[in-house]
């Protein structure tokens, strides 16, 4: 599958239309992302039901700065529209290959499960 180029117009669309995404948050003067790249790149290829996308920070500064980045590369994982992995920092193949197959693994019933326990919580101490 190719990759997907994210912009502030296509983010949201694309987070509610697929399953699982993983955004890359990237820069053209940036070292280890360029060195990132053929890894995001090959997997993508081997992920055909994953969608893969980049986000150039330089061009969507605004997004940049909604998700906070303040190191580049960084990583997200988006499943049913909720965010379950970010880290900033380039990963070697295997690592990724491995996170990717975790977030494939898991029980989305049970992170939502979990989010909702977590919001109740906070309401009731809150009162």
């Amino acid at each position: 599958m190719s990759i997907v180029t994210i912009t502030s117009e296509n983010f949201n669309d694309t987070i509610n239309g697929n399953a699982m995404v993983i955004l890359d948050f990237w820069a053209p003067w940036c070292g280890p992302c360029r060195s990132f790249a053929p890894v995001f790149e090959q997997s993508s290829e081997q992920h055909p039901d994953v969608v893969f996308a980049k986000i150039n920070t330089e061009e969507q500064q605004e997004l940049a700065a909604a998700f906070q980045i303040r190191s580049i590369p960084t990583l997200m994982i988006f499943r049913d529209q909720i965010l379950i992995f970010s880290q900033p920092g380039a990963l070697p193949a295997s690592a990724f290959e491995d996170l990717i197959g975790k977030a494939k693994a898991l029980d989305m019933d049970t992170v939502r499960n979990d989010i909702e326990s977590k919001k109740a919580t906070k309401a009731g101490t809150a009162n």
